[in-house]
């Protein structure tokens, strides 16, 4: 499988991972041996693995363990609010208020409620976000040919997103749902090890993914809209901001670039998965509640309570998200990806199609 990777990888518009993420040099070792049958992968000097091989795989889960792991559990406090924001509008007025009333009913270290079930279940939401994306990436682009995939690399971004948020999805729901119980639910339950076999034995098993369905309404937009939002971001600030090239850019400045790129891609995908966000925390709150029956007592205006702070973090958490993750790329010597470029017989091809239209 991850052969045939490989040999996709070589012959896509993404194979930029080949590249050395050092800036100062281009040369590429001699390309390691493979088995019978196998495609050589080119090995960039300096890197700590090929591109696509089964460890470069394992290491962006890594990436996105650490990535989402740790950003979602840093706003805690703030993603606490917010969902009591949705749930109970009317005690928690907005932020401020919601802040307020938290801390007086519960202190301080209340605002802190649910930090494992968010950390756990969004460290295993990453390994497959991060960890599959690329895997499908590599694999959707190798379907087809350079041209097209270059072409349609935005179709290619949003297909492998959304492939693997569906699987990310399906391990943080029943992390999600003690979250959401232990931060709305007042006296259910202060920790994970307590709201589990609570809500296995009143409810049953199939409680953690009875938000399962509302969770990739909300999650398969968003983390469409981050990876495609993302990547064409960042190659838009190379062509038209940044002053110098990627490759002459330090390790530094690729970052801060990334760091940008994720917060105005975290915007859009706040205000795009919001209401599906108000329907998930509304479900997780009240066993008995239903989609249509949510959507129809809140209203239209409803599923938006709570966007700003939303937008806040969710564009702060994505910022840092690509920061991170590509930190660790930078850190474990792992080959990062520049901006797709086009094809250099699609380039002569325009070139000549447009001299002949010149004479």
């Amino acid at each position: 499988m991850f052969s045939s990777l490989v040999d996709m990888a070589r012959n896509s518009p993404f194979r930029g991972p080949m590249t050395p993420a050092q800036c100062q040099s281009t040369d590429l070792t001699p390309a390691i041996e493979q088995p019978s049958g196998m495609a050589a992968a080119a090995v960039v000097q300096g890197d700590s693995c090929e591109f696509a091989s089964p460890k470069y795989f394992a290491l962006c889960g890594l990436g996105g363990i650490l990535s989402c792991g740790i950003t979602h559990t840093a706003v805690v406090p703030l993603d606490l609010v917010k969902c009591r924001l949705q749930v109970d509008p009317d005690k928690y007025k907005n932020v401020v208020n919601g802040f307020k009333v938290s801390v007086a009913e519960e202190g301080v270290r209340g605002l802190a409620k649910g930090w494992a079930p968010t950390f756990i279940g969004y460290s295993l939401q990453g390994l497959c976000k991060f960890g599959l994306y690329e895997v499908f990436k590599v694999t959707y682009s190798g379907l087809l040919d350079e041209e097209t995939a270059y072409t349609y690399r935005t179709g290619v971004y949003l297909a492998a997103s959304a492939s693997a948020e569906f699987f990310a999805d399906i391990a943080l729901s029943p992390l999600e749902a003690a979250k959401v119980r232990i931060q709305t639910m007042p006296g259910f339950a202060s920790t994970l090890r307590e709201a589990w076999p609570k809500m296995v034995q009143n409810e049953g098993y199939g409680t953690f993914y009875k938000g399962l369905a509302p969770l990739w309404g909300r999650q398969i937009p968003y983390t469409m809209m981050k990876f495609a939002c993302f990547e064409k971001t960042l190659e838009l600030l190379y062509k038209y901001v940044v002053p110098k090239p990627r490759e002459q850019c330090t390790k530094g400045e690729q970052l801060v670039v990334t760091f940008a790129a994720g917060y105005i891609a975290g915007v859009f995908c706040a205000i795009v998965s919001h209401p599906a966000d108000t329907v998930v925390s509304k479900l997780n709150q009240d066993k008995t509640a239903t989609v249509g029956g949510i959507m129809g007592k809140l209203g239209w205006a409803g599923v938006w309570k709570g966007l700003g702070p939303r937008i806040v973090m969710i564009g702060t958490l994505t910022a840092l998200q690509w920061f991170i993750y590509d930190a660790v790329k930078v850190w474990l010597r792992m080959p990062r990806p520049p901006p797709a470029e086009m094809p250099e017989s699609m380039r002569k091809r325009l070139e000549a199609e447009e001299a002949a239209k010149s004479k």
